[in-house]
């Protein structure tokens, strides 16, 4: 066996010089904790024998104190309290709510500027004393009534009657008296210029032209037709009471009238069979032959100018805007939950339609003390509502899926004993020639 122990001897050299830095398992540093062991003078080193600038290690070291896992990260995302313990920051739109000072800060500082643009935005309307928000500026919304007056003139070219026209002439010269009225009524006054008669071609100022106006009729209504009305609760938007509360003078309550500034009234007709007219913000008046067919009379078709003259006053255009904006808001929130043709049908018919509604019987009152002031008896505008709402063929739902309310509805409102009172009280004043100045 002699030949065995040399040949076993050659291999174990001939391994250890082909791969010394293998070690025998004895030699292998062990990482049992040496407080165990038998030997009480041995210190746990870890791998002791290599160095940890030779591994790369860099700060780990078997000092927890000295081991820093923070570093990593960015010093946004954690504080240390005074126990020297580091929390991690809640990130995103949630932390600003868990400190109450935050939260408490946010709410005053909205609440401050929600009340601001409120209150910055509240105006009077004129005649009926009704305070409405509107956040459309006042030059925006001339911008947009003459940016509508061209493309209207361009809708219609070729249609547009010319300034000679009897009729044209007829419309202006009616106009001019309700503008002139409208002047009357200010509280103080203002400049105005001369009513134009706007045309494709040319432009006629009305400053000359004498007022063409019509025998006065006394069309009053009967007690008979006005005995078996029967108001409801939302009906009773221009009873007596509300006339008697709105009409007030108030010290401190100023009519907001500043819109009415600098305007450049202008009259249009349109030969068109529509029956239709419409004031724009900038005082641009579109009036359809249409209309001039079905009503004879300077009364009525003052009746209808002075209506449409009342929007322009009450700047429904403007608040219209406002409240379609919050109308868009809401929808979109409630998109969230209902149907989209849903939402849009409810906020039709719960939002949109009702408003209009009462802006045009805001219009209505408006135009009545207009018409009075402009020396027309105030008592034809009831037949002119009714009138119109048989040419509308009105129905009976009709009303509730419609922008304006029924003509029976307008006539009998403005036929209440004090709206239509006071408006003869302005038509008597005028006839005797003691027209009312700051009206307003």
């Amino acid at each position: 066996m002699s030949w065995y122990r040399r040949t076993k001897l050659v291999f174990d050299s001939l391994r250890r010089n082909i791969n010394p830095k293998i070690l025998p398992r004895s030699h292998v540093p062990s990482r049992i904790n040496p407080a165990k062991s038998s030997t009480p003078s041995t210190n746990f080193a870890g791998f002791s024998s290599i160095s940890s600038r030779q591994v790369g290690l860099g700060s780990f070291t078997t000092n927890r104190i000295a081991y820093n896992p923070f570093l990593s990260q960015a010093k946004r995302n954690y504080y240390v309290d005074r126990y020297q313990v580091r929390h991690f920051k809640p990130r995103g739109p949630r932390r600003l709510f868990q400190n109450p000072r935050t939260v408490l800060t946010v709410v005053l500082v909205g609440s401050g500027a929600l009340a601001t643009l409120y209150f910055g935005n509240l105006e009077t309307v004129p005649y009926t004393k009704r305070t409405h928000f509107v956040l459309l500026s006042k030059s925006l919304e001339k911008r947009i009534g003459e940016t509508t007056f061209e493309q209207t003139k361009k809708t219609y070219k070729g249609k547009i009657l010319p300034a000679i026209h009897p009729e044209s002439i007829r419309v202006r010269l009616i106009a001019k008296e309700v503008i002139d009225a409208l002047q009357r009524g200010l509280s103080h006054e203002r400049v105005w210029s001369d009513l134009g008669y706007a045309s494709m071609d040319t432009t006629m100022g009305g400053g000359s032209d004498k007022g063409v106006k019509e025998t006065a009729m006394a069309l009053s209504e009967s007690e008979e037709a006005m005995s078996g009305i029967k108001w409801s609760k939302d009906d009773q938007i221009l009873d007596d009471q509300w006339i008697q509360q709105s009409r007030k003078k108030d010290k401190d309550t100023h009519a907001a009238t500043s819109h009415l500034e600098g305007i450049n009234w202008e009259v249009l007709v349109v030969n068109d069979p529509t029956v239709n007219a419409f004031c724009l913000p900038a005082g641009k008046i579109v009036v359809f032959t249409g209309l001039l067919n079905h009503f004879k009379s300077d009364a009525e078709v003052a009746t209808v100018i002075g209506h449409e003259v009342g929007h322009a006053v009450a700047r429904h255009v403007a608040e219209g805007i406002t409240k379609n904006l919050w109308v868009a808001i809401l929808q979109l929130v409630l998109y969230q939950f209902v149907m989209p043709d849903l939402v849009n049908t409810m906020s039709a018919l719960f939002l949109r339609l009702p408003f209009s509604r009462k802006m045009e019987i805001e219009a209505d009152y408006i135009g009545l003390l207009l018409l009075a002031s402009a020396g027309y008896d105030p008592r034809v505008a009831p037949k002119v509502y009714e009138k119109l709402g048989k040419l509308g063929g009105e129905v009976a739902l009709g009303e509730y899926l419609s922008t304006h309310p029924s003509g029976k509805k307008r006539s009998q409102l403005l036929a209440q004993a004090n709206v239509m009172e006071e408006a003869l009280m302005i038509y008597r004043e005028v006839q005797s020639g003691r027209g009312i100045e700051g009206f307003l």
